[in-house]
Formats: C-alpha cells, structure tokens, sequence
C-alpha cells in the first residue's frame, strides 16, 4: 500500500475499545452526573438519615449503571494467546504478538499487539471490532477488513465468526446477544419502579420489583451463556490455541444480580419481622403514615379506622363530666 495508488498505508478507522467504548463512557458519566447532584442535598439531610440516604443513592446508581453499561461493554467473554503469527497474507513474514478476543452483545473485538510493538518497520497495535447487532452486516465488514488488508491473523479469528464459516456460531451469538441485551432492558425497568416504590410508603413492593431485577439480569446471562452449549470451533495459531472465558462484564452482571437479590430478601424480611427498622432506614416519618392512615379511612378500609382514635370521644367524654 502506497500513497501513490489510492491506498494510504495509516487508513483512518473507527476502533472500539474492547472493554469501554463511547458509548459506555457516556451511560459511566451520566450516572456519575446523577450521583454527584444527589450529593449536593446530602448537607441539607440531618442525623443519620442522611448515612442512610447517602447508602441507597450509591447503591441505587451503581445497580442502574451496571445494567445500561454491560450492554455496550465488549468484554462478555475474552481470551488471550502469545504466538508466532503470520503478519500479511501471501507472505512469509513471522511477528511474536499477543492476539486478543473479547465478545460483547453486539459484536466481536479482535486485537493485534506486537512483542515489541514495532516490528520489521511496522507499528503492530491493531484493535478491529466487528458488530453482529440486528441490522448490521457482519460478513460487509468482514468484507471491508479484506479490502483495507488488515494482518491475517485478524482476518482468521473474525472469519471464526461470519456466517459462510463452518462453525456456525453467528446466529448463535447474534441471537443469545439480542435477548440478553433485551432482557436487560426489561431489569432497568423493572429497577426505576423499584426506585419509585421505595420513595412511597409500600417497601415491600419495592422489595418485591428489585428482585424482579435481579431475575431478568440472570436471564439475560444465561440467554448469553446458552452459546456455551455448542462447540467452539479451535483457533489456533501453530501449538498455541485461543482459550475463551467468561469476561468482567459477565461476572460484574452476575455479582450486580446476586446483590439485587440480598437487598429484595433483606426489605421484604425486615417488612414482616423488623417494619420499624426498615421504615427508619427509608427515613418515613410519622407524618407519611398519619396521611397513609387518613387516605385508608377515606376508602373504608376498617384496619385503618380502629387504628386511629375518633377525636369526637374525648369531647363527649368531657362533656359527662361536666
């Protein structure tokens, strides 16, 4: 590739950080906007509630930023190989490089760095990212990697994955991606009506939608991990070969899930067994339950009427004893 014939030897290309790309970065921000603003009515909150207060925002944000963010994140499985490695196709050139793969929802990254970087004249640091999300062509991409000469052993390992090649894992990881990034969406939901639960007086139903939450977040990785029930092709450069394992991003949902499930467990026992405790760390004050109580006496709900005194008994009371 010469200057000369059209083909510039540092094309321009969009790389997509395998673990935070953009997108990510942006979903990081905002949550971190969302916290920051909190804290700015962190002072005006009085004795330990504002302890608590501060406890539910962080760990509130941190559950929504975990669902939104995994989804663009490229790190759902990875694996790693040192190797011997060609560099260029229809050539005998042997570079030592690290080749990297890491699978997110919507798409394959495959790195290429050199040990060391610069070799036989060349800069060997190449990060290719190949989406697979509904409307988007894998095998045009591919396609396109071909006509910009990317190294072979980039080509190999995408080529694993294209939909004319043997291994057939294309649809596979395409569809299990589109469900877990579905069902994920389901789980944010189901974490903002959680969130406006716990901002009324029904705790346990807010109990009830976090661990909703945390089901659709376990959904959504085994819908991920259901691409583990076929076999991997092998990709294998000379006697070394490119293990696949689970990446940060699985673990980090799994964890975010397991969390959302103590908490659901802990409000609805505390509901039962400790509702003094529980309403103290919500900070609901007996204000609220006064007005819960005239608003149930309005709807006929007996329970709420024997629970609160008539005002009008303490007046003929004294009028008997005059």
């Amino acid at each position: 590739m010469t200057l000369f014939d059209g083909v510039y030897p540092f094309y321009p290309q969009p790389r997509k950080a395998y673990a935070f790309d953009v997108s990510s970065i942006i979903v990081i921000a905002l949550f971190l906007s969302l916290g920051l603003s909190f804290l700015l009515i962190l002072p005006g909150i009085r004795g330990r509630a504002r302890l608590y207060w501060l406890f539910r925002v962080i760990l509130s944000l941190f559950i929504g930023a975990v669902i939104v963010a995994v989804q663009f994140t490229g790190d759902w499985e990875t694996g790693q190989v040192t190797a011997n490695t060609s560099y260029k196709s229809f050539s005998r050139t042997m570079v030592n490089a690290d080749i990297g793969l890491h699978i997110g929802l919507g798409g394959v990254n495959v790195t290429l760095i050199g040990n060391p970087v610069n070799q036989i004249n060349e800069t060997i640091n190449y990060n290719e990212h190949f989406a697979w999300r509904f409307g988007v062509n894998y095998d045009q991409i591919y396609k396109e990697g071909l006509a910009k000469g990317l190294p072979s052993s980039i080509l190999y390992v995408a080529e694993k994955f294209s939909q004319q090649s043997p291994c057939g894992v294309h649809s596979q990881y395409r569809i299990s991606g589109h469900y877990a990034s579905a069902t994920l969406w389901v789980a944010f939901c189901a974490w903002l009506i959680s969130n406006m639960l716990f901002s009324m007086p029904v705790l346990v139903y807010g109990g009830y939608m976090i661990l909703v939450t945390g089901t659709f977040m376990i959904f959504s990785l085994l819908s991920f991990s259901t691409v583990r029930n076929s076999p991997m092709c092998a990709i294998q450069f000379g006697p070394a070969s490119l293990q696949i394992v689970y990446g940060a991003s699985f673990w980090l949902t799994l964890a975010t899930a397991l969390l959302c499930f103590l908490i659901g467990v802990v409000v609805v026992v505390l509901h039962y067994l400790r509702p003094k405790v529980l309403k103290a760390f919500f900070d609901l004050s007996e204000d609220k339950e006064e007005g819960d109580a005239m608003l149930g006496e309005a709807y006929g709900n007996p329970h709420f009427r024997a629970s609160r005194k008539n005002p009008y008994d303490n007046f003929a009371m004294t009028i008997e004893a005059v």
